[in-house]
């Protein structure tokens, strides 16, 4: 979304790259800190990139991480541990990245997932599914004779998660040599969101060089601990409130310590904080407000891919110019829409859908 205001001054930069902002803000009528603050906003929906102002006519956005064959069981009636329990099993396509891209491709966004896969079945329906729906996996690693990475996991008959394994060796080739050769095409992008499947050296290797704004998943407790020391380089988190605690060594019980935990996020680096509170909503901060969002009314059917769901529509609202709590009703909506579906990605996931529930974003005064 680009305000009529941006798309007046994107002409005039399109006509002459070299134009000053002071004449940017003759001819607009405006102060020249509002032209700034309207190239800002340009540059971070992908407009414009860097000094000079090189245009990037079709801007995208690069995922990096985990695309997994996910092998799914729900039993039809509460599970019973030790036995053969009735019920529903899928294979579908799965990962936190690839489900991000996904959710980024349903919310018309122009995404590059970079993942690993092997050269067998799994890759190539993975590879060609992201294909149909328009991601671009060009720059995907094969890993000749590798197995493409499996998660396999049994919910109960609510729909929750209640186990999990999961076959991911094949990203220890996701090696920070790699990562070398595909840093032009990831520095071109409106934003990197990367998530801890990678390595710790490779995730420290994308910190430090990535210069677009980066967003981290944190994908679990175990994973979540590969960032520490690395804050300062991402822009936007979204961890949950074991992950919260984890990070930043506070325990979280109260409205206190959750402030006081999203307050160390920021102290650490980060620009933009969501903890996520599960059914009871996202606890949201940046470095000029803090507050606590709940979530919208809905029946679950299927709780996995809410997280992933949410982290793609936070990246689509900041993408759109969105605030930090649109951005977050943007989050919310979307995973609300996520566990009505019975699937990982829910087919009824579109920028129509999510602006129905949220409402119009609230406007930024325009000089």
């Amino acid at each position: 979304m680009i305000t009529e205001r941006e798309r007046q001054i994107l002409r005039w930069i399109e006509d002459n790259p070299l134009i000053s902002q002071q004449e940017l803000a003759s001819r607009a009528g405006i102060a020249r800190s509002s032209v700034a603050v309207h190239i800002s906003n340009l540059m971070k929906k992908g407009f414009i990139q860097g000094k000079g102002y090189l245009l990037q006519k079709n801007p995208y956005i690069v995922v990096v991480g985990g695309a997994n064959m996910d092998i799914s069981g729900r039993p039809d009636a509460p599970l019973v541990a030790q036995d053969s329990n009735p019920g529903k099993v899928r294979l579908s396509p799965g990962g936190v990245a690839r489900n991000i891209a996904h959710n980024l491709a349903l919310l018309g966004e122009d995404v590059k997932l970079i993942t690993a896969f092997g050269d067998d079945s799994h890759a190539n329906q993975l590879a060609e599914g992201c294909r149909r729906l328009g991601i671009d996996v060009n720059d995907t690693l094969t890993v000749p004779g590798g197995t493409t990475s499996t998660y396999l996991f049994i919910a109960d008959h609510t729909g929750e998660m209640q186990l999990a394994i999961n076959e991911m060796d094949i990203y220890e080739e996701l090696t920070p040599r790699f990562f070398e050769s595909k840093m032009d095409l990831i520095n071109r992008a409106s934003l990197c969101i990367m998530d801890t499947n990678l390595p710790e050296e490779s995730l420290r290797f994308l910190a430090e060089n990535c210069r677009c704004p980066l967003f981290a998943d944190t994908v679990s407790t175990v994973k979540a601990k590969k960032l520490a020391g690395l804050f300062y380089k991402i822009h936007t988190i979204k961890p949950n409130l074991l992950e919260a605690q984890l990070l930043t060594g506070i325990e979280i019980r109260d409205e206190d310590s959750l402030r006081r935990a999203a307050r160390r996020f920021l102290d650490m680096g980060v620009e933009q904080v969501f903890l996520s509170l599960g059914s009871k909503g996202v606890f949201c901060a940046d470095h000029h407000e803090q507050f606590h969002l709940p979530a919208y009314p809905s029946h679950m059917v299927n709780s996995t891919g809410a997280g992933d769901s949410f982290m793609a529509a936070l990246a689509w609202g900041w993408r759109q110019g969105f605030s930090l709590r649109d951005c977050a009703k943007a989050g919310l909506a979307a995973a609300d829409i996520c566990i009505e579906s019975a699937e990982t990605i829910s087919p009824r996931i579109s920028a129509e859908s999510i602006l129905a529930i949220t409402g119009a974003p609230t406007p930024t005064p325009d000089e």
